[in-house]
């Protein structure tokens, strides 16, 4: 048989990856009138247990897009505080009533919902060309330069043909892979068990997170179920499934009481999703023609919520590069170096935390005991600068170390109907 030629496609910019950062960085430069191609390997964005947490600084960005009115219309729940229970008594954590934005909660929604959003708006743009079933297998490059990807799909192997290349596929990217970039990994004691728990009809609000026994839970609320998400040592799924499912049943209800019914319903290990946690970050995030951006520069933990945050702040980061160097593909390393540099301090000191706080829980889930005791002075204090932290918590959490805005900000009474 003859061997067909790949189908050829000749685009300005070329994103790999359909998540957060790869659709958000579509959108905002299809609608700068750039050409841009989003290659997606798989036929939707029906996934779960992934992060679902749009921030307060996420809203905002809509809010200067001209979206918020239209997303807000969307099923979603608003937490406008953080509750936690320490063994089966409740505290206030981080409260984003104060944060200086439009939207004062952080709003969860299933990530398929926002992605599908963001994509049938970016879908308006003639500009803009969304491939599904793209699988992206090789480079294309030209005396050093990367200038695209092949990839294959359904209707035979696709070449696209870019001034820049994109990779936004994720903590397992194959364009990272493919260009021979490894990130540097920070090393994460834990491991998260993620599985949905039917409520049973409960309707009253329940605290986020979950202490006990040794033990944190989070639960998400998902309307009729939670989603919930077991913190573990690193590599100590093996063992808990050698100690049964009766065992994990009981361990679920010892942390959170109000799952005791639901977690009756897990029959089977399929139930039950492990992640494996990562965080590491790519000391160099481009090469020529090239740039890595999200989970594939930049894998975070799921502490905080703030993974799918950051990686649009690298979208908007990214479609501020100079119109007119994409359009006649003139972006150089330094043009990307800068954008690294911009991003690289907020993402550095986010991991920071988020490792501190794996040791600290690390700590406490090792001596395992059910009651965490403090000093009094300790409770004196902290009963005394509990509002300051609050405050300074949600201000990390729902905006992060630095804000970024839209270039051509659409005017708020222009906001999508």
């Amino acid at each position: 048989m003859p061997v067909t030629s790949p189908r050829r496609i000749e685009t300005t910019c070329c994103i790999v990856g359909g998540g957060p950062a790869g659709l958000m960085l579509g959108y905002l430069l299809a609608r700068a009138g750039i050409r841009v191609t989003v290659l997606e390997k798989h036929a939707d964005f029906l996934r779960d247990f992934r992060g679902d947490t749009i921030h307060p600084s996420t809203l905002e960005l809509l809010h200067e897009l001209g979206l918020l009115n239209a997303f807000l219309k969307l099923p979603h729940e608003e937490l406008r505080r953080v509750e936690v229970s320490f063994n089966g008594s409740r505290f206030v954590g981080p409260d984003f009533s104060h944060l200086p934005t439009h939207c004062k909660f952080i709003a969860f929604m299933p990530q398929w919902d926002f992605l599908d959003f963001i994509a049938a708006h970016t879908a308006q743009f003639p500009t803009f060309e969304l491939l599904r079933f793209a699988n992206v297998n090789g480079l294309l490059e030209t005396e050093g330069r990367i200038t695209g990807v092949r990839a294959s799909t359904p209707d035979g192997s696709v070449e696209v043909h870019a001034h820049l290349t994109i990779g936004a596929d994720g903590r397992a990217s194959a364009v990272r892979e493919l260009a021979g970039m490894v990130p540097d990994e920070l090393g994460v004691p834990i491991d998260a068990l993620w599985l949905k728990i039917s409520k049973h009809g409960q309707k009253e609000p329940k605290p986020l997170f979950h202490f006990g026994n040794g033990r944190m839970l989070i639960t998400i609320d998902r309307n009729d179920y939670w989603q919930c998400g077991l913190v573990i040592a690193k590599g100590a799924f093996a063992k808990i499934r050698e100690g049964g499912l009766d065992a994990f049943r009981e361990q679920l209800a010892a942390t959170a009481p109000m799952t005791r019914l639901g977690a009756a319903e897990i029959t089977s290990w399929d139930q039950v999703f492990r992640l494996t946690v990562q965080i590491n970050c790519l000391l160099k995030w481009y090469r020529e023609g090239l740039l890595c951006i999200g989970d594939a520069a930049h894998a975070m933990s799921p502490a905080g919520g703030v993974g799918i945050n950051l990686a649009i702040k690298d979208a908007v980061a990214t479609a501020s590069l100079p119109t007119d160097k994409l359009h006649h593909g003139v972006v150089v390393s330094e043009d990307l170096r800068r954008v690294q540099q911009r991003l690289e301090f907020p993402v550095r000191m986010t991991q920071a935390l988020q490792a501190l706080a794996h040791r600290r829980l690390t700590s406490v889930t090792r001596v395992g005991r059910a009651n965490i005791e403090l000093p009094y002075a300790a409770l004196f204090l902290l009963g005394l600068l509990a509002p300051l932290l609050r405050r300074i918590t949600a201000r990390v959490v729902g905006i992060g170390f630095r804000t970024e805005h839209i270039r051509g900000v659409v005017n708020a009474t222009a906001q999508s109907a």
